[in-house]
């Protein structure tokens, strides 16, 4: 996992959590463009992932104190991400209208997602484009299969296939964590 890499070191961390702010500014720039890749592949538009992003380096900014483990950085800021993203998507009446309650993951899957967050982002960010953006639209915003399929202009069989191979690729990498599915 090459990206990996892209996140601020330890040491800029860590002076950042001791109110450096210098340190502080650069950790919220340089980890910009990942919290932006999250967000494109986690929210349902363009302006909402924008908007998340910023709402999560905002976050970042004000609450470095609160992260425990430096190496943790990736997966804390996938959470806050995901946390915006989804918000955005239940905040917005139009066609969300007809989404049920599904955009709320149930109890055992909010379990499963924050101890995993770190791995799950590793692995749907090694996902294919097209295979990432199903998996991101039935998984994490809880679309149903139909809307899922019209809004990537797919048939719902090619949906299907794509979002089957998706699983199995992050059931695989993950060493088979969600084998309950």
């Amino acid at each position: 996992m090459a990206d990996r890499t892209d996140w601020p070191g330890e040491a800029l961390i860590v002076a950042a959590q001791a109110g450096d702010l210098d340190s502080l500014t650069a950790l919220v720039t340089g980890s910009h463009p990942n919290v932006r890749r999250f967000a494109h592949s986690l929210c349902a538009s363009r302006e909402d992932a924008e908007d998340a992003a910023q709402e999560a380096l905002i976050i970042l900014y004000r609450r470095i104190g609160m992260l425990r483990a430096s190496g943790a950085l990736a997966s804390w800021m996938f959470r806050i991400v995901r946390n915006e993203c989804l918000r955005r998507a239940r905040l917005m009446p139009r066609e969300r209208a007809q989404l049920p309650e599904a955009a709320v993951m149930s109890a055992e899957d909010e379990v499963l997602q924050r101890l995993e967050a770190g791995r799950v982002a590793e692995a749907i960010a090694a996902l294919p484009a097209d295979q990432r953006r199903v998996l991101i639209m039935r998984d994490v915003q809880g679309y149903s299969g139909r809307m899922a399929a019209e809004a990537l202009g797919l048939s719902t069989a090619a949906m299907k296939s794509r979002l089957h191979r998706a699983r199995a690729a992050v059931q695989h990498t993950l060493g088979d964590l969600h084998a309950h599915h």
